[in-house]
């Protein structure tokens, strides 16, 4: 990955916004932290829900005062489609019923840049709308690709959201061996939401969210 000039992010006018870290650094270091959880033994993770084509794991966060959550399943589609679908762009607005939008504040080159995005009320509205802004990354990984983020601490907030927290996650997708036009995505969150949320209504919608991401993922890319 090619190392951006400078730390600090432009508008388009020229205009300084930010200063962030290093995004190569960045960039390697999330990749590393996604490797390793994703070469945990079986055994370190609680089964959190499970549907026919979808298990949700948890096990407490190493980063924060929650979970990690593991989901694992199977997408009928090759690992392009379903990483184009996930990874930060147009696709991703069409068919995620949880995010309401979402911006790319800047590139750093094709595959890393920064983006904003927003996310409806759940559970009745108990969790109110959220805003997250995250570095983003996708790389090759074995015979597919992982496309992995974090949060950014930036200081430009909107009043009318909450600001979220996104602590190391992302998702592998690879073919299948027998099958290579179908896939195994499986994918790691753990997401603060901050704000006065009782743990035990953020983990209820944590899981029963990643079991829909993945219904809501496969009935787009049929239509695709």
């Amino acid at each position: 990955m090619a190392k951006p000039a400078s730390g600090r992010v432009w508008t388009s006018q020229g205009k300084q916004m930010e200063d962030l870290p290093d995004a190569a650094v960045l960039a390697t270091r999330l990749k590393n932290t996604l490797i390793q959880y994703h070469s945990l033994e079986d055994d370190k993770w609680r089964v959190a829900k499970k549907m026919k084509d979808v298990t949700i794991w948890r096990k407490p966060s190493e980063e924060f005062n929650g979970y990690l959550f593991k989901a694992q399943g199977v997408i009928d589609d090759v690992v392009n489609s379903v990483i184009d679908h996930i990874r930060p762009g147009p696709c991703r607005l069409d068919w995620d019923s949880l995010m309401t939008s979402l911006d790319i504040l800047e590139y750093f080159e094709e595959n890393c840049c920064v983006m904003r995005y927003t996310t409806a009320g759940q559970l009745w509205n108990i969790i109110s709308p959220r805003e997250f802004v995250d570095f983003s990354y996708t790389v090759d990984y074995k015979e597919g690709l992982l496309s992995c983020g974090i949060s950014l601490d930036w200081s430009e907030k909107r009043s009318e959201f909450v600001r979220g927290y996104n602590h190391p996650c992302g998702w592998f997708c690879v073919p299948l061996k027998d099958s290579p036009n179908r896939s195994l995505l499986t994918g790691y969150i753990q997401t603060d939401l901050r704000g006065m949320i009782p743990q035990s209504a953020v983990d209820t919608a944590m899981a029963s969210t990643l079991i829909n991401f993945y219904g809501d993922l496969q009935k787009a890319l049929q239509k695709a």
